[in-house]
């Protein structure tokens, strides 16, 4: 048996047993970037459990004594520009990269941002959310990306062989918290440290270069097979899109960090309405779309229609880091049969739920074929899932006047939002790569990322109005969330054979 460190046997042979009969009807890439990907959601996720709870803590415990709508603004801005800068990260990779080299840059400047955020200093700190950002800009849509270009153009098994990948996310996703929660919060982790003559209260830190380890798996990992992986833009693709690349790029460059500066400063008081464009953009790029003769330009129409689906679902889901963690913390008993557990293994509910569901989801799809719901349908009953799970949230609020709640209110609402997700995300992602003009893959997921920017930043500011201590305004924080998201929810039922047209389906 090999003793490589990146290949941990007993997660790969697991994986294997439960997953085996899937990969087998897949194209065989699809099981070297499922564990790239696994190691590099582990190091995301690991580090996002621990953000929000060690921003609020107290300076005597080692966080930064940030309050409650501070630290969501800050975790709204960094997870936005985690996935804005997937804009830039998409056009490096179409016009001078291409997919391979820009996941292998990438996540080798992901795992230094890890290693920086494990040193406790403010400086570096914020050099490390600075660093992960631009780094899953290069590598979070190429991976996609990678994915995408193992299906021929109406393969059947495109769905399908996403929500695998989709398990392979939310594996590193579960584990995660497990592993660097444990390290920040468990009071037998404290006592090693304080018995070994290190101190306690920079635990956070430790779960923080645990993290950075799960990107240097997912590096190693990729960099002993990925080079056999087909680029979705070949070489001479993307020489000869060169022509205008100074050009592009730049205004690229310039569009995408003038947008997250124009972003950030709708937190300044005054500024709010600043995000209207965040349904004003999209609602234009579908508007020129249509006045444009070419199918190319009715996908993209198409494709706009799902951004917006998707932005309101990001703008909820993404709470799971910041109100629901708060939630966690606060307000949920943190125990089963007897003993307690961190508030921060609550993140690992909703990847155990993927782990679970994904793979029945996916063998549904591939029973279906051609028979399966439109991805328009697929984004419609996903944000109801989602709508009901708020509501299922209110009676919870009401109960938390009285003490602690019993931990099947926080259970319910993840099942709810995870099987929502599973008709959302990895159909998206699918859907973008199926949709996209030539030459326009890197582009179009980083697009669809953009979405998940402004949810995550949406996910922020609804966030920050999270208020523990007032029981009427915890109730009216979920009621006031269920019913917008029913109304999108509604809205995108309606839009269905709209969507379907745009997109060439029949």
């Amino acid at each position: 048996m090999s003793s490589d460190p990146a290949r941990p046997r007993p997660i790969i042979d697991l994986t294997a047993r439960v997953s085996g009969a899937l990969f087998a009807a897949q194209p065989a890439g699809l099981r070297r970037l499922f564990f790239t990907e696994l190691w590099e959601r582990f190091s995301y996720y690991g580090m996002r459990a621990l953000l929000t709870l060690f921003m609020v803590a107290p300076i005597a415990e080692g966080g930064l004594a940030l309050s409650t709508p501070d630290a969501a603004r800050l975790y709204g801005n960094y997870t936005m520009a985690v996935y804005m800068l997937s804009i830039p990260g998409g056009f490096i990779a179409d016009r001078i990269l291409g997919a391979r080299r820009s996941v292998l840059i990438g996540g080798w400047t992901i795992a230094l941002g890890h290693y920086c955020l494990a040193y406790p200093s403010l400086a570096t700190f914020y050099a490390g959310l600075v660093l992960i950002a631009l780094g899953t800009g290069l590598f979070k849509p190429n991976i996609s990306g990678l994915v995408g270009a193992l299906y021929a153009p109406g393969d059947d098994r495109r769905d399908a062989g996403f929500s695998i990948f989709y398990t392979g996310i939310n594996i590193g996703a579960f584990i995660a918290p497990l592993i660097t929660g444990f390290l920040a919060q468990s009071a037998l982790f404290k006592g090693w440290l304080a018995s070994a003559g290190f101190d306690p209260s920079a635990s956070w830190h430790w779960g923080f270069a645990a993290a950075g380890v799960g990107m240097t798996f997912a590096m190693v990992e990729f960099m002993r097979s990925g080079h056999a992986l087909e680029d979705p833009v070949s070489l001479a693709e993307r020489r000869a899109g060169r022509d205008g690349l100074w050009r592009d790029g730049l205004s690229m460059s310039v569009l995408t960090f003038v947008l997250l500066a124009l972003v950030i400063l709708s937190d300044e008081p005054g500024l709010e309405w600043l995000r209207w464009m965040f349904l004003a953009l999209p609602l234009a790029g579908i508007a020129w779309c249509l006045m444009q003769p070419t199918s190319d330009h009715k996908r993209l129409a198409a494709i706009g229609v799902l951004f917006i689906a998707a932005m309101v679902f990001f703008a909820s889901f993404e709470q799971m880091g910041s109100s629901m963690s708060l939630f966690a913390d606060r307000l949920t008993d943190n125990s089963l049969l007897g003993i307690s557990f961190p508030s921060s293994y609550w993140q690992a509910v909703n990847p155990i739920f993927v782990i679970l569901f994904a793979p029945l989801i996916a063998l549904l799809w591939l029973r279906l074929g051609r028979r399966q719901p439109s991805a328009p349908m697929k984004f419609a009953v996903g944000l109801t899932l989602v709508a009901l799970s708020f509501a299922w949230m209110v009676p919870a609020a009401k109960l938390a006047a009285e003490g602690r709640v019993s931990p099947i209110w926080l259970a319910g609402l993840f099942f709810l939002q995870t099987i929502g997700e599973l008709l959302i995300s990895p159909v998206g992602l699918s859907t973008m790569t199926k949709l996209a003009p030539a030459r326009m893959t890197g582009l179009v997921l980083g697009l669809w990322f953009l979405a998940a920017a402004f949810g995550n930043k949406l996910a922020g500011v609804l966030g920050g109005t999270f208020q523990a201590e007032d029981p009427a305004a915890l109730v009216n924080f979920f009621a006031s969330q269920a019913l917008w998201i029913a109304i999108a929810a509604a809205a995108m039922l309606a839009v269905v054979p709209w969507v379907k047209r745009l997109s060439g389906e029949h």
